[in-house]
């Protein structure tokens, strides 16, 4: 059968997903009266709640005869690892744009690698259909992107669609019959190559995605490059120093075929399969005949950008709403997501039970968080740190920097640039982009970002809209202020009460509600004031049998501010952590003693002095 193998790319909230459910709907992948899921590619939970792609799936679908794998990959930059991998399983790219937003800073990234693995995309102007589309300027913005991008000849002459994900059409012209996608799947048939690899040489395939299935054990996917595998075949995983790993047998060999994994006794080279059978296997390691000596190459990833201190939770409320709270769980989880997550790093820290995981960035690590307590994990993690290296030719400090395009109501633009000049970020560019808004591109430390997001969306009214992408490494920028105001800390064990909560709230905004658990050192809420400041939450009004001449007031609490994980995250300070369990996430000082507090506060400042 002949083959096209072909990875759909864009940056987070462009359509991807959804034109894949269309894909595979007019594919005939699903029976006329099967009931499908909208984002059917979407399967995780995590990925169904926040409406986003986090790991890239592969899918499968006949059109004329042949069979086209379709690879639907992630569209936020802290996932960028997964569309590294996937490149290179593929022959050809649809780079999806919005015909409003344009070409983003992710798209900038997804193109860069395509064009770098030699691949010619298919350019797709997703969502037409809007109101504020403005599909021609948008083409002129990709078309310059290509070239500034440095793409050849060839790659700048790429082929053009307009298209409607949700309404599932695509036309060649903006003036099309906009009656299916069939013109889509033809132009896959006609434009991307069949897959060139040898089927007479000695099977070998590199892993590029590691799922583990509760009857098959580790399951690996990705594309044979040469040979033929069959079912029961003897295989040895090789690393990329050519050390052997492991053999064993291909106990289970599985091709895809809309959303299902189809067991067969043969796949041919070219094509995308998953096999099961080995126990040692991981990303990116070569699985291949006995004859094979040699490991394939595989591409590079970017390195981490960004390290977290996961340390057991040693709270007075520790061991309370989890089942997994020891340091040898946590550490055998994390060691377990670094084999299937590349772009992950782990390493045990010099402090006690906790662990250093570096990433791309804190939605990445905050995922990886969220898993692991929806799991029945109890952690505390520390404050976001950048990974600063050292030049090696200038000997000089260098951080990493990274691209913040920002749009913006023209009204409150003036105090992001503001903010972000604070931050030390350094314009390069602003231009009006249509309906009152102005888009605004600035190169920024990545230390910078730490803990804005939630400024800015009180600073835009919500309105705002950020998107960011790793720049690479620039000398050191210096000092950076964080959080201006203190914390109101808790200097008592019990439960939050109202009364005590009623005169509290007007030192600061608090984050408990009364009955809330509490204890020293637990943080209730954010100082007006730039001190932090111990206060007693669980104090009640003294009753006597002396009548009021007064009649008490109804006290009225202002609702309490409520932060998901990533906020906590970004929230706290060098001295703080975030308590994260199956059922709660508390914000806590490190030391919980208030004298120990001050002690290590002077010898912090006896340091920097």
């Amino acid at each position: 059968m002949e083959l096209r193998n072909v990875a759909i790319i864009a940056h987070v909230d462009h359509g991807k997903t959804t034109l894949v459910d269309n894909l595979l709907k007019q594919a005939g992948a699903f029976r006329a009266n099967q009931a499908v899921a909208e984002r059917a590619m979407d399967r995780n939970d995590l990925e169904r709640e926040r409406g986003i792609t986090i790991l890239a799936k592969s899918t499968a679908v006949e059109w004329k005869g042949v069979k086209i794998n379709i690879v639907d990959t992630p569209g936020h930059a802290d996932f960028g690892g997964e569309v590294e991998r996937i490149l290179s399983m593929v022959d050809g790219a649809i780079v999806l744009c919005d015909a409003a937003e344009g070409p983003l800073p992710q798209t900038k990234f997804v193109l860069t690698k395509a064009l770098a693995r030699g691949l010619k995309p298919i350019v797709v102007i997703n969502k037409v259909d809007r109101q504020d589309a403005r599909a021609d300027e948008v083409l002129n913005e990709v078309f310059d992107l290509f070239a500034a991008l440095g793409a050849s000849d060839e790659q700048l002459d790429f082929h053009t669609m307009f298209a409607s994900g949700r309404q599932g059409w695509a036309d060649l012209t903006m003036d099309g019959p906009r009656k299916d996608l069939s013109p889509m799947f033809d132009l896959i048939l006609s434009h991307v190559p069949q897959p060139t690899v040898d089927a007479s040489a000695p099977f070998a395939m590199n892993a590029s995605i590691l799922e583990a299935d509760n009857f098959l054990g580790r399951v690996l996917t990705g594309r044979i490059e040469q040979g033929v595998a069959r079912t029961n075949m003897p295989v040895r995983v090789l690393r990329q120093d050519g050390t052997v790993v492991e053999t064993g047998r291909l106990t289970k060999l599985m091709t895809f075929s809309g959303l299902d994994r189809v067991p067969v006794d043969e796949v041919q080279a070219g094509d995308i399969c998953a096999i099961a059978g080995l126990s040692d296997a991981t990303i990116p390691d070569t699985i291949a005949s006995p004859e094979v000596t040699e490991p394939l190459p595989a591409i590079p990833i970017d390195p981490p950008t960004l390290s977290m201190t996961f340390r057991i939770n040693d709270g007075p409320l520790g061991g309370r709403e989890g089942k997994k709270v020891t340091s040898r769980q946590i550490r055998d989880r994390l060691f377990k997501e670094t084999e299937g997550n590349v772009a992950i790093k782990v390493k045990v820290s010099d402090e006690v039970d906790a662990f250093e995981v570096a990433g791309r960035g804190e939605l990445q690590l905050g995922v990886l968080i969220e898993q692991m307590r929806r799991e029945g994990f109890e952690l505390t993690i520390g404050r976001p740190r950048v990974l600063t290296r050292e030049n090696p030719e200038t000997g000089e400090k260098e951080e990493p920097f990274e691209e913040a395009v920002i749009d913006v109501d023209e009204e409150y633009s003036g105090v992001v640039v503001e903010k972000m000049s604070l931050r030390k970020g350094m314009m390069q560019d602003m231009r009006p982009s249509g309906g009152g808004k102005v888009r605004l591109t600035f190169h920024i430390p990545s230390r910078g970002l730490i803990g804005y997001h939630g400024e800015f969306m009180t600073d835009t009214r919500g309105t705002g809209m950020m998107n960011r992408l790793f720049l690479g490494y620039q000398p050191w920028a210096g000092p950076i202020e964080g959080r201006i105001k203190g914390s109101l800390i808790s200097n008592s064990d019990g439960e939050a009460v109202q009364y005590a909560l009623f005169s509290l709230q007007e030192r600061g905004t608090l984050f408990v509600d009364p009955g809330h658990k509490v204890y020293t050192g637990l943080i209730l809420g954010e100082h007006s004031r730039e001190n932090d400041l111990d206060v007693n939450p669980i104090k009640e009004k003294k009753l006597t049998n002396v009548r009021a001449s007064g009649k008490d007031e109804a006290l009225l609490l202002t609702p309490p501010r409520r932060m998901s994980l990533e906020q906590a995250i970004a929230y706290i300070e060098d001295d703080e952590l975030v308590e994260v369990t199956p059922s709660a996430v508390r914000l806590r000082k490190r030391y919980l003693d208030p004298h120990e507090r001050k002690k290590h506060a002077r010898r912090a400042e006896s340091e920097a002095a």
